[in-house]
């Protein structure tokens, strides 16, 4: 994920976009980051959920603008995972 962040830092796009990790209360983690102006601006991901045992799970979307996942405390390995099969998938 550092590696892509860093890939689209072009002296603008970080002054305007990024990406945000935060806590949820229940508990977990949710990850929201801009792809505007990238190369997956436009891609849509329909909302899904992934229930990855245990009590463990992930959400992910994606409007065409940003990126959005969410996932239970002990699976932002996971959910970083997504993202980065979002932004590496041909399709």
């Amino acid at each position: 994920m550092s590696e892509w962040f860093s890939s689209q830092c072009d002296g603008d796009w970080e002054h305007e976009f990024g990406v945000r990790l935060e806590t949820l209360d229940n508990p977990g983690w949710r990850l929201r980051v801009d792809i505007v102006g990238t190369s997956v601006e436009g891609r849509v991901l329909p909302r899904s959920k992934v229930d990855l045992g245990a009590g463990r799970w992930l959400w992910t979307s994606a409007d065409g603008t940003s990126y959005e996942g969410s996932c239970d405390v002990r699976s932002l390995r996971e959910l970083v995972a997504a993202f980065r099969g979002f932004v590496s998938s041909l399709g």
